[in-house]
């Protein structure tokens, strides 16, 4: 595979996370955002979030920058009852019903700055950078190539997952 099909490829993947994350939250209440289908299930506004979240901590790291989510003040913006440097890796059920959200369109802007972080990481990439090893704690040892297929595998889950818990709100009513 040459490394403009690669990088192809990894830009459209990526794009499809960031064309769906707005639909996702469009037309919906800060109460439909945080609405959980049960007492321990994430909501809507939790798994935009950690979407967004888990790939700038990620890209960052490869890039060797620090994330959007400190630099560019979403941290400030959001204004979560979490550490500075939360995820949601690991977060009780208790955690994340203490999100709370005041701006909905939040969501879509961060995700839009991580993206745009992303797609300029993709950018500079070459066959070589792919091939890097990055953690050799696994067997076999991860690549470059191998953690952005495994952030672009949590965000297409996340933003299914919301989408699932979207029909269960629009039914509610």
């Amino acid at each position: 595979m040459t490394t403009e099909t690669a990088r192809d490829l990894m830009l459209d993947a990526f794009e499809r996370i960031r064309e769906g994350l707005p639909k996702v939250v469009d037309g919906l209440s800060v109460d439909d955002l945080l609405w959980r289908p049960d007492a321990d299930a994430n909501h809507i506004a939790w798994l935009v979030w950690h979407l967004a979240r888990q790939q700038d901590d990620q890209v960052a790291h490869l890039a060797s920058e620090e994330s959007a989510w400190l630099a560019d003040g979403w941290v400030d913006r959001f204004g979560l009852p979490y550490p500075p440097d939360a995820h949601g890796w690991g977060m009780s059920s208790e955690e994340v019903g203490s999100f709370t959200i005041a701006d909905p369109g939040l969501f879509a802007e961060y995700h839009s700055d991580v993206h745009d972080r992303t797609a300029a990481l993709v950018e500079r990439l070459d066959a070589d950078a792919y091939a890097k090893v990055i953690d050799e704690r696994w067997d076999p040892p991860v690549t470059v190539a191998a953690r952005l297929v495994s952030v672009l595998d949590d965000a297409a889950k996340h933003l299914g997952q919301a989408e699932y818990v979207r029909g269960l709100v629009e039914r509610r009513r």
